[in-house]
């Protein structure tokens, strides 16, 4: 048997008689005990996390994201929050969940978002919780019942660990994040207003990796969709490219679409086309799925019509791209005319040196864990989120979540065991943010 001589060795051995790389090292004994709290909750936490899965709360099945809205308002109540359920009738959605932690005002006053629907509506197949060793499958798993798990969780162990009084939190769950109720100037006033009554934004959304490795999101790209309308005098085909016809609605908006491509691209910008339509007649259907083009080889087309998205890494680019896909839509061939329009849909949140700080205390959290430092995700590897809508107000982190893969598809899942390691940063972290 070998003698342990110096504090050195004793550490050494302690790592690995525990796991727990730095464990000893960083973590006040309060902190130790909210990591132990953090760990006891895993059991409880897939229960909760079967209950919510298996409760199908389709954007648009309301009585379903009510059911989880109360869910998670009988975890926030027992938490000592203030819950209050908003309808969402004007837009046509359930409504949202928002709660108020009140403790010592000295710290940072953080924005916990998150939502309660997924996009499996009723009529999915797709509808159970499944578990398999350390994989569970089901609606709604990784995108974002699991995330809201862990925030549970993760607050659940900072009032066991006595870290919860100290902490002025809000929590914003909304319940149509994946189809958002129009227009979202009021289904998105709950989550701005409590942005400006914060200092930082954490969203609770699934955990990014790469090679393996938990990776940190400071930004999130922006998602808004826009139509192309042009419309060209029509005649007999013989006379398609003379001065009196013209060209006709379908080159117009071949001209148009290609010049997007070639003119108004910009670095982390990306713009889709997601179906064009031309013909005598050209119109998209209800369910913008596509649509109805009807015409003949010998008649020059007089309609058509392409929708597709915008995706931008800031609110500026988010215009200056639009600026310029306005003025290649005004500069039309002979005979035709052209109209672009945008709606309104999530904004950007450009990465900030004020959230590039926060991953910095978070990367401090991940050292006393025994964890290894969080890089910066590539932005064009994350689609849009809530978080969008207060980018421009607080800085912030995304990915609070769980680990998983195939959201928003049959068979997405979730990685059980991020479980444990996403309550304990979550629980570490806004720890120490609530201190003064």
């Amino acid at each position: 048997m070998t003698c342990i001589k110096n504090s050195a060795a004793v550490l050494a051995a302690l790592v690995v008689l525990t796991g727990g790389p730095a464990l000893a090292a960083g973590l006040s004994a309060q902190e130790q005990r909210l990591v132990s709290a953090a760990a006891a909750e895993e059991g409880r936490s897939l229960q909760l996390l079967e209950t919510l899965v298996n409760i199908n709360s389709g954007t648009l099945n309301k009585p379903g994201v009510e059911e989880v809205g109360r869910r998670m308002q009988a975890e926030l109540k027992a938490l000592d929050f203030e819950v209050r359920w908003v309808p969402m009738h004007a837009v046509d959605r359930a409504g949202h969940v928002v709660a108020v932690h009140r403790g010592s005002g000295k710290g940072k006053r953080m924005l916990l978002i998150g939502h309660l629907d997924t996009v499996f509506e009723p009529d999915s197949p797709f509808q159970k919780y499944v578990r398999r060793g350390d994989l569970a499958e089901g609606p709604g798993v990784n995108d974002m019942k699991g995330g809201l798990v862990i925030m549970v969780a993760a607050l659940r162990a900072m009032q066991a660990a006595g870290t919860l009084a100290d902490a002025d939190i809000t929590i914003v769950l909304t319940g149509d994040e994946e189809r958002g109720g129009r227009p979202l100037s009021v289904s998105r006033a709950e989550l701005i207003n409590a942005a400006k009554a914060s200092d930082m934004a954490l969203e609770f959304e699934g955990l990014a990796q790469e090679n393996g490795k938990d990776m940190a999101s400071i930004a999130r790209r922006s998602s808004t969709d826009w139509t192309l309308t042009v419309t060209a005098k029509s005649g007999h085909s013989s006379g398609v490219f003379n001065d009196t016809v013209g060209y006709g609605a379908a080159y117009e908006l071949a001209r148009i679409v290609d010049a997007f491509r070639k003119e108004a691209r910009e670095p982390n910008a990306t713009f889709n086309v997601g179906y064009m339509l031309a013909g005598t007649a050209a119109a998209p259907n209800d369910s913008d799925t596509g649509g109805v083009a009807t015409g003949k080889t010998n008649i020059i087309p007089a309609q058509a019509v392409a929708r597709g998205d915008l995706r931008t890494l800031s609110n500026a680019q988010t215009e200056s791209i639009r600026a310029k896909m306005r003025a290649i839509a005004a500069q039309p061939l002979h005979g035709a005319s052209a109209s672009i329009a945008f709606d309104d849909g999530y904004p950007a949140m450009a990465p900030s040196e004020a959230s590039r700080r926060l991953l910095g205390r978070l990367n401090e959290v991940n050292r006393d864990l025994g964890l290894e430092p969080m890089a910066e995700l590539d932005p064009l590897k994350r689609g849009a989120g809530d978080i969008g809508f207060v980018g421009d107000i607080v800085p912030g982190l995304i990915g609070f979540g769980a680990a998983g893969a195939g959201a928003h598809a049959p068979g997405e899942t979730m990685d059980l065991s991020s479980i444990d390691r996403q309550t304990k940063r979550a629980a570490l972290f806004m720890s120490r943010m609530a201190r003064p």
